[in-house]
C-alpha cells in the first residue's frame, strides 16, 4: 500500500509527529487542522483520543506509515463507548442507581442525576445548566454515585458554609470547610471544602495527592488560568484528581479565549496547546465561530448544558412566569435633576471623545438613579399589593437611594438589605430574617447573590424594581428563586416606566447578548448586537426628545 509520509508518537512529550509528507499532503492537512502552522515543516500535534481519531480519519485518504495501530484502536474504541454510554444515560427513560448517601425524602432531580452519571463516566466534565437548575446537587450527587473520596470543592467565599450546610442537608457525606491559608492537620471527611481565596496555601498538601475528586464551583473564577496563585494551586488539584467536576452557567464572561484556560482545569489537551487552540478557534482573543466550538465541547463529552426547556428539566421544574407592568413616573422627583441630565445628554452627543466617554458613564448612571427614585413608592405600592397575597418578596434594586424610599414605604413588613455594602455576616442575617424570620421582602442589589441559595423554600415572587443593562442578571436574581425545593412556579415581575431611561433600557434588554450564546447554545440565532456607546446615545438622544416635548 502506498503510503505519504511517516507518523510517530512522541510518549515523552505526548505529541504525535508527521514527516516527510509529500508536498500535496502537508498541504491538505493543513487545510483540514487549522491548529498546524502553515510554515510548519515537521508537523507536531499535542495527543489526545479525539486527535488520534483524526488522524485515523485522515489516514483513510492518505495512509502514513506507522506503528501506533493500537493506540488509535484503543482511543477509537473508548471514544465510542463513551458516546454511546453518554447517549444511554441522557435518555428521558433513564432510571438512576439507588444512593444511599442521600437522606430519607431527599433525592436528586433526574437530569441531576444523569448529570452526575455523565461526570462519573468522564476524566472531567464542564457542567453548564442554567442559573436554577441545581448544579450544586449534581455535584453532591456525583460524589453520592460513587466518585473517588475525598473530594475537594473549590467556591466563593460567601458559598463555602452555604455547600457543607447543603451537602449535610441531603447527604450523610462528612464535610471540613477549610480555615486560613496556613496548613494544619485535617480532621477526617469525605468533602474538604475550599475558598478561591485561600486555596494557593493549600497547594503542597494539595500536591500529595491528598484529593482524589476537585469540583470547581462557579468556575469562571478560573477562567485567567493558571497564571494566578488561585489558578496554579486548582491546576495542582486537578493533576492529582481522578474526576474533575466544573460548574458555571456563565464560563466566559468577556472574550471566548477565556474557554481554553477553563477547560484547561477540566481536561488537559482537550484544546490542544494555547497556540493551537488560538490558530484553531480564534482571532485574537475573539473565538471566530463560537457555535462551532460549542457543537465541539459537547461533541467530545466535557461539556453540558441543559436549559429551562429542556425534557428532563421541564418535568420537574415549571418555566418562570414573566410579568411586565408598567409603573407610575413621578415626574417631580425627577425635575430637580433635569437640568444636569439635559447638559450631560448634549454632551454625549456633541462633545469630544474624552468629554463625552465621561459624560456618558455619568448619564447612565444619573438618569438609572434618576428613573429608580422617580418610580421607587409606585414599585412599593406594586410590592405592598404582592404582599396581600404571596408570603414573602425578593426585591432587586441598585441604588441607596432607591432603597432608603423603599425601607420607608414597605417599613411595615420589615425589609432586610443584601447588597455589595453589607458584610458577609451582614448578609447572612439579612437571609435568616427573610427566610425564617419577621421581615418579608429583601431588597437584593441587581448584581449581588450570585450562588445564594436557599430562599426558594419561602418565596416565589422577584419583583424587579430597577433594571439592568444584562438579561443575564436579571436571570441570575430569578434563579435564586427558580432552584431545587421551590414547589410553586416562580414569577418576575419587571416594573418599568415610561419615563427616564426604562424605554431605552428595556428594548436593549431584548436585543442584548454576548459571545458566550453560541458556546452555551451552539445552533440558535444571536440577536442583533449593540455596543456601550450606542446604547448611551440613544438614551441621550430619548432624554432631549422628552424635554423638548414637555417644553413644547
Amino acid at each position: 500500500m502506498k503510503t505519504y509520509g511517516f507518523l510517530a508518537l512522541d510518549r515523552s512529550r505526548r505529541e504525535w509527529c508527521l514527516t516527510q509528507l509529500e508536498p500535496h499532503v502537508a498541504i491538505a492537512f493543513k487545510r483540514l487542522f487549522p491548529r498546524v502552522p502553515v510554515t510548519a515543516t515537521e508537523i507536531r500535534m499535542s495527543d489526545a483520543d479525539d486527535v488520534r481519531a483524526d488522524l485515523d480519519w485522515f489516514m483513510h485518504r492518505y495512509p502514513l506509515a506507522h506503528d501506533e495501530h493500537e493506540a488509535i484502536g484503543e482511543a477509537l474504541a473508548r471514544i465510542a463507548a463513551t458516546i454511546a454510554e453518554r447517549d444511554r444515560i441522557l435518555l428521558p427513560d433513564w432510571s438512576p442507581p439507588d444512593m444511599v448517601a442521600f437522606r430519607p425524602g431527599y433525592a436528586p432531580y433526574l437530569y441531576q442525576s444523569q448529570a452526575a452519571q455523565v461526570a462519573l463516566r468522564n476524566p472531567g466534565l464542564l457542567l453548564g445548566d442554567d442559573v436554577g437548575l441545581g448544579k450544586t446537587i449534581s455535584a453532591i450527587a456525583a460524589c453520592a454515585m460513587g466518585a473517588p473520596l475525598p473530594a475537594a470543592v473549590v467556591v466563593q467565599a460567601h458559598l463555602a458554609q452555604q455547600w457543607a450546610d447543603r451537602i449535610e442537608e441531603f447527604t450523610t457525606l462528612r464535610t471540613h470547610v477549610i480555615k486560613g491559608t496556613t496548613p494544619y492537620s485535617l480532621p477526617p471527611a469525605d468533602i474538604y471544602i475550599f475558598r478561591y481565596s485561600n486555596i494557593a496555601g493549600w497547594v503542597n498538601v494539595i500536591a500529595q495527592n491528598t484529593f482524589k475528586t476537585v469540583i470547581y464551583d462557579e468556575m469562571q473564577e478560573l477562567r485567567h488560568g493558571r497564571g494566578t496563585n488561585k489558578g496554579n494551586a486548582c491546576y495542582t488539584a486537578s493533576r492529582a484528581a481522578q474526576l474533575r467536576l466544573g460548574l458555571t452557567a456563565t464560563p466566559i464572561y468577556n472574550y471566548g479565549d477565556e474557554i481554553w484556560n477553563v477547560m484547561d482545569f477540566i481536561q488537559p489537551d482537550l484544546l490542544g496547546r494555547p497556540d493551537e487552540f488560538a490558530r484553531e478557534w480564534c482571532n485574537g482573543k475573539i473565538v471566530k465561530n463560537p457555535d462551532g466550538l460549542g457543537s465541539y465541547l459537547r461533541d467530545k463529552g466535557f461539556f453540558l448544558r441543559r436549559a429551562e426547556d429542556d425534557e428532563t428539566v421541564a418535568q420537574a421544574m415549571p418555566p418562570p412566569n414573566i410579568i411586565d407592568w408598567e409603573v407610575d413616573f413621578d415626574q417631580s422627583a425627577a425635575d430637580d435633576e433635569a437640568a444636569l441630565t439635559r447638559m450631560l445628554a448634549q454632551t454625549v452627543l456633541t462633545g469630544n471623545f474624552v468629554e463625552a466617554g465621561r459624560a456618558a458613564r455619568e448619564l447612565d448612571l444619573k438618569m438609572r438613579q434618576i428613573t429608580g427614585i422617580a418610580k421607587a413608592r409606585s414599585v412599593a405600592a406594586y410590592v405592598r399589593l404582592l404582599l396581600k397575597d404571596a408570603p414573602r418578596v425578593l426585591l432587586t434594586g441598585w441604588h441607596r437611594e432607591v432603597y432608603a424610599i423603599w425601607q420607608h414605604e414597605l417599613a411595615e413588613f420589615a425589609p432586610v438589605l443584601y447588597t455589595g455594602s453589607e458584610t458577609a455576616v451582614a448578609k447572612g442575617r439579612s437571609v435568616d430574617a427573610f427566610t425564617t424570620g419577621d421581615s418579608r421582602v429583601m431588597m437584593i442589589s441587581l448584581r449581588s447573590g450570585i450562588g445564594l441559595d436557599g430562599l426558594q423554600h419561602h418565596c416565589q415572587d422577584v419583583v424587579f424594581g430597577e433594571l439592568d443593562w444584562s438579561p443575564q442578571v436579571h436571570y441570575q436574581i430569578i434563579g435564586r428563586l427558580r432552584r431545587p425545593g421551590q414547589r410553586h412556579q416562580v414569577t418576575a415581575h419587571y416594573l418599568h416606566t415610561n419615563g427616564g431611561s426604562d424605554p431605552v433600557l428595556l428594548e436593549t434588554l431584548g436585543i442584548k447578548t454576548d459571545q458566550s450564546r453560541g458556546i452555551l447554545q451552539p445552533g440558535q440565532d444571536a440577536a442583533e448586537r449593540f455596543c456601550d456607546d450606542s446604547r448611551i446615545k440613544r438614551l441621550a438622544a430619548h432624554i432631549l426628545a422628552e424635554t423638548e416635548a414637555r417644553a413644547a
